[in-house]
C-alpha cells in the first residue's frame, strides 16, 4: 500500500507543470522571409535585428526592468505553409546573452518560402509564446515585412484572436520607394496598412524603415520602445 501510494505521489508531482522563468517581456521577432525579400535584405534584417540587440541601448534597457530580463524568439514567414523557427527561445539579460542569440541568427539558414501570410505568421507566432517556459508581464509579436497581407487565414481573425490572448503586435514597415515593391491595397502607404491592419494592443506602433532611417537604425528605435513598454511615438493602433 505504501509503495502504491509512493507511486500515486511521484505521479502526481510529474504532471504538475515546471514553474515558468519570470522574465520583462517574452518577444517574437516575426521577420519577413518571402520571396520579396532577396537574400542580402534578409541578411540585413537578421544583421539590424542582432546589432539592436547587443547595443548598449538596448541592454541598458533591459538591466533596467523590473527582472532584467527578456525571452525572445526569431522566426520567418512567408506564405501560408510556410513560418520558420530561425532561432528557439533565449533569455537575453547582458552582453554575453545577446552575442549567443545574434551568433545564432546570422548563421541559420534560410527556410520560410512563399509570398507574405502575415496572418499566419502571427499564429505560429502565438503558439510559440504559449508553448514557452517563460512568463512575461507583456508579450509581444513584431512584425516586419515590404508588403500586405497576401494568403492564410483572414487577418483581421488572426489579430483579433491574439489581442484577446493578451498579445500586443507591433510592426515594422520596410518601405523602399521606386523599387517597384508593394504597399499596401489601392496604393496606401505600407506603415498606413500596417497601421491599420496589422498593430494592435496597447501602446502598439509602426516602426518604418527606409531611404532616411536606414533598417539597422529602425530595429534599434523599435527594440528600445518594446523593451520600455511605453509605446510608440511614430503609429499607434486605432483599436
Amino acid at each position: 500500500m505504501r509503495s502504491f501510494l509512493k507511486s500515486l505521489l511521484i505521479l502526481g508531482l510529474m504532471a504538475v507543470p515546471a514553474k515558468a522563468e519570470s522574465v520583462d517581456l517574452e518577444l517574437v521577432f516575426a521577420s519577413d522571409g518571402s520571396g520579396s525579400i532577396d537574400n542580402e535584405e534578409l541578411r540585413l534584417q537578421r544583421k539590424g535585428w542582432a546589432d539592436a540587440l547587443m547595443s548598449e541601448e538596448v541592454l541598458s534597457s533591459i538591466r533596467n526592468g523590473p527582472v532584467g530580463a527578456i525571452a525572445v524568439a526569431f522566426m520567418e514567414w512567408g506564405g501560408p505553409s510556410s513560418q520558420v523557427l530561425v532561432v528557439d527561445w533565449h533569455v537575453i539579460r547582458d552582453e554575453a546573452s545577446a552575442r549567443n542569440f545574434a551568433d545564432k541568427l546570422m548563421s541559420a539558414p534560410r527556410g520560410a518560402t512563399g509570398y507574405n501570410s502575415i496572418s499566419n505568421a502571427i499564429d505560429f507566432s502565438v503558439r510559440l509564446v504559449e508553448t514557452n517556459a517563460y512568463e512575461g508581464t507583456r508579450k509581444v509579436i513584431d512584425v516586419s515585412g515590404d508588403g500586405p497581407n497576401r494568403g492564410g487565414r483572414s487577418l483581421e481573425e488572426a489579430r483579433t484572436d491574439a489581442l484577446g490572448k493578451g498579445f500586443i503586435i507591433n510592426a515594422l514597415a520596410i518601405r523602399r520607394p521606386g523599387s517597384g515593391r508593394p504597399g499596401g491595397p489601392g496604393g496606401m502607404p505600407l506603415e498606413d496598412y500596417y497601421g491599420q491592419s496589422v498593430i494592435g494592443g496597447p501602446g502598439s506602433f509602426v516602426e518604418t524603415a527606409d531611404e532616411t532611417r536606414p533598417f539597422a537604425i529602425a530595429a534599434r528605435r523599435k527594440l528600445l520602445t518594446e523593451i520600455a513598454g511605453t509605446g510608440g511615438a511614430a503609429r499607434h493602433a486605432s483599436r
